[in-house]
């Protein structure tokens, strides 16, 4: 599948690369445009527009957790996985292409140190991927499921709403699969259209029994991923995948663990609260500072980082401190999990409210193609949001 759309891509004119993503600490998205040369022979010119998507800004050296390493995002996970294959001899990590480090490189060595037995390749099929980790996980071992992009994970949708989310509630409590962790690529990267740039953990907040995580960089990533797998539930652990290159950070070295379902302050503010998680947490950020800038407006930004089951309390107590609220997200704005937060919020602070809860997030379309930079809801979008609020 991922070949097919690499060749998809190339063929209509576009640079890409999955295993090559954005190395920098900047997320440019590049579009090449293909026309006719003036004599309109076959022979195009090409043009080339660039989007400034996100700045990356790294989170301070832990000094909690012991001696630290630079790390990617990508590097992360698989230090994470290290310690868990090391920590626990019940625990397997299978999927596509695992064995030899897998599309974005998340377990590369681990076979070699670890045995086949314990990292191994399962065939295309998600739905077989989900069941088997089901049934590792119920039998009592430590499971570690890989989708190779989030995308593909709809195949695998019944196995993991009808059967992991529920085993422990139809069986009273007899049997669960609470060792299961599924670990999938997630959102978009500028050129990854509707096959690869998804972000479908709205789908999932709905279904109660799992818990769905989405990290922001590499520390956070590998602390929530310690905590998905320690969790005595199956939780669904989304990673950005533009930042498993371009997110570089000191990372503990040692397991260590970030509690899950709480959300994070990362600035504080006085008028307008912002919430996101994973990528659009650093569109945020560059919003915060925009808006102290041009119009003299201290935005508060929050890390969600669970989405499920989520921290309404953190939520709300900044709504009423600030009296607005903008929520962004990648995926498209209509049954996205920003209608929820904006619903609950709504409930608990409606007469704290100044302005209406804003949502700036996809369109109600699939990720377009050579037009995905102007789907992403960007810093200007966001931005405008702010000063809408403020003008209310």
């Amino acid at each position: 599948m991922a070949a097919a759309a690499r060749l998809l891509l190339r063929s209509s004119g576009v640079k890409s690369s999955f295993s090559g993503l954005p190395g920098s600490v900047h997320g440019s998205l590049g579009i090449t445009l293909l026309r006719l040369s003036p004599d309109c022979t076959t022979r195009p010119t090409i043009q080339r527009r660039h989007a400034a998507h996100f700045t990356y800004h790294p989170d301070p050296v832990p000094s909690q957790y012991g001696a630290t390493q630079k790390m990617n995002l990508f590097q992360s996970i698989t230090s994470a996985l290290d310690n868990t294959l090391s920590s626990d001899p019940t625990a397997v990590i299978f999927g596509e292409d695992v064995a030899f480090g897998g599309v974005f490189r998340c377990t590369v060595g681990l076979r070699d140190k670890y045995g086949k037995d314990r990292v191994f390749n399962t065939p295309l099929c998600e739905q077989g991927i989900v069941g088997f980790g089901i049934g590792v996980a119920a039998a009592g071992a430590t499971a570690v499921a890989e989708i190779q992009f989030a995308d593909y994970i709809f195949p695998a949708f019944d196995q993991i709403v009808n059967e992991a989310a529920k085993y422990r509630y139809r069986s009273g409590n007899m049997f669960d699969c609470g060792n299961l962790t599924i670990r999938a690529p997630w959102g978009c990267v500028g050129h990854g259209s509707l096959y690869h740039s998804q972000s479908p953990e709205a789908f999932f907040a709905h279904c109660p029994g799992i818990k769905i995580v989405v990290p922001r960089g590499p520390v956070q990533a590998k602390g929530l991923l310690l905590s998905c797998i320690a969790d005595q539930n199956p939780c669904i652990f989304f990673e950005p995948k533009i930042l498993y290159r371009a997110a570089v950070e000191q990372v503990p070295t040692e397991a260590y663990s970030i509690p899950l379902s709480q959300a994070e302050i990362l600035q504080e503010g006085s008028d307008v609260t912002m919430i996101a998680w994973g990528t659009q947490v650093h569109v945020m950020r560059e919003v915060a500072s925009m808006a102290q800038e041009k119009l003299g407006v201290s935005c508060e930004v929050i890390d969600l980082r669970t989405i499920l089951p989520w921290d309404k309390d953190t939520i709300c107590k900044s709504v009423v401190k600030t009296g607005r609220l903008l929520i962004s997200h990648e995926a498209p704005v209509t049954g996205g999990f920003a209608a929820e937060i904006s619903s609950a919020v709504q409930e608990e602070c409606f007469l704290n409210l100044e302005a209406p809860i804003t949502r700036v997030c996809g369109y109600d379309t699939p990720f377009p193609h050579i037009f995905e930079p102007f789907y992403i809801p960007d810093k200007w979008k966001c931005f405008d949001a702010v000063k809408r609020m403020i003008n209310y």
